[in-house]
């Protein structure tokens, strides 16, 4: 299971986590793997319930098949949940609103922790830009597909492996090039620092 998986589309897509007993099977398989009849169990629904739900919320990407076991005649499903947290996004220009939003929103909060920084349109989206720039450097899908096949591990655990295996995977050229981009992000909010804490 991946830690954190985006899911991209339309309004179909808010409209599957709109439902309750969507939500509860989400939660439910992010927990442990399940047949169809164990969370109809759970939940205390028929099983076509479930398998109705079920099939949503694989066309959504949101569960996936984990493994299947022969029993007797028939081969029973375990499902899980794609991944331990999910972003939903509708469209590029909503993601950067999104990110713009949430880097708002940080910026302003560091003031309660006593450090006032001028924010303004500009600044929020050369700071995403940049982000969105070193996110890039050092990716490797596959190895992060290896990574979310690590059951073994918790969320933050997961996420310092990523960071490890991207810290392993950037060539120089790519380092020298993050190691500017976080220099230039540090620039940029040093330079609109109001007033430090005392």
């Amino acid at each position: 299971m991946r830690a954190f998986k985006v899911i991209k589309g339309g309004p179909e897509i808010f409209q599957v986590l709109a439902d309750e007993t969507r939500r509860r099977m989400i939660y439910l398989l992010r927990a442990k793997e399940m047949t169809v009849s164990q969370i109809a169990g759970e939940l205390d629904l028929t099983p076509q319930a479930i398998y109705h739900n079920i099939r949503k919320l694989k066309d959504s990407n949101m569960v996936e098949v984990a493994r299947e076991e022969r029993v007797d005649h028939f081969i029973e499903t375990y499902y899980r949940a794609s991944a331990e947290i999910f972003y939903l996004e509708h469209g590029e220009s909503e993601a950067k609103e999104m990110a713009e939003k949430r880097t708002q929103e940080a910026l302003e909060s560091l003031s309660r922790i006593g450090l006032k920084v001028r924010t303004d349109p500009e600044v929020i989206s050369k700071v995403v830009e940049v982000e969105r720039r070193s996110e890039q450097l050092g990716t490797k899908s596959e190895l992060t597909d290896k990574i979310a096949g690590l059951e073994d591990i918790d969320f933050l655990t997961r996420q310092s492996l990523v960071y490890f295996v991207k810290m392993l995977s950037m060539s120089d050229a790519d380092f020298a090039e993050y190691t500017k981009l976080q220099k230039e992000l540090r620039r940029m909010l040093q330079t609109k620092v109001v007033e430090l804490p005392t």
